[in-house]
């Protein structure tokens, strides 16, 4: 392991800081599972990804949303998709499965302040994520808001990851040369490769995957590591 040499630090925000490397395809999955949902994998997978066309597509999302009122309205469009396809849902069953996850990225994201907090003195700290236009809000709800320079969110400036212009973006927010930035996040296809491109350096939090598992190159991303909590080894 070898330290980075850095003056500023890009964040991934889903699935890196509110999960500590788990995909939330694989977190609401385990909701259905914990509370016997009676749906298949291959039916949740087709859901999910409806659900997620669909609040990229419309204004499901509104801007003052927490992240429990976005994990409500995912699932909501899930089972409604799934009830369409002939499945007997009970949706209480629904709002259970979001207070759990929200209650997950809620307690990770507490957990991860003190190293927010440890890094803030010494990097300028910027997020790039895809999101639905309230990442504001959500980040505001877990008191971490203020930690940002800037906050570069895929529904606000309107180019989302994998695309390496929204790295750019996040670089330009930070007003450093690429290569004196650091990009962590926890997908490899649209975390470390658009930030490779761009000209960043690039730490894979290479936690729970959900379809990435079957990866051969690995070369976008310079190390890898698989807590959040261990960044601190590196920079």
């Amino acid at each position: 392991m070898d330290k980075f040499i850095i003056k500023g630090i890009i964040f991934d925000y889903g699935g890196t800081l509110d999960t500590n490397g788990g995909h939330w395809g694989a977190v609401i999955w385990s909701g259905y599972e914990k509370y016997q949902v009676p749906v298949n994998l291959s039916s949740f997978q087709e859901a999910y990804t409806y659900a997620e066309r669909q609040m990229a597509l419309q204004p499901i999302i509104k801007p003052d949303f927490n992240f429990l009122d976005v994990l409500k309205a995912k699932l909501k469009v899930q089972f409604d998709y799934l009830i369409a396809a002939g499945y007997d849902l009970d949706l209480q069953l629904a709002d259970k499965i979001a207070l759990d996850g929200y209650v997950l990225a809620k307690d990770t994201v507490a957990k991860v302040k003190p190293l927010l907090d440890a890094l803030k003195d010494q990097y300028p700290i910027v997020m790039v994520s895809n999101f639905y236009g309230n990442l504001t809000a959500v980040l505001a709800d877990f008191d971490i808001l203020s930690y940002f320079k800037a906050i570069v969110e895929s529904a606000v400036v309107g180019v989302r990851k994998p695309d390496p212009a929204i790295y750019a973006l996040g670089v330009e927010a930070m007003g450093l040369p690429a290569n004196e930035i650091l990009v962590v996040g926890d997908s490899y296809s649209k975390d470390m490769v658009p930030a490779n491109a761009v000209g960043c350096q690039t730490l894979w939090l290479k936690g729970q995957t959900w379809g990435e598992d079957k990866l051969q190159d690995i070369s976008a991303a310079d190390q890898q590591f698989d807590s959040i909590f261990d960044l601190t080894r590196f920079v």
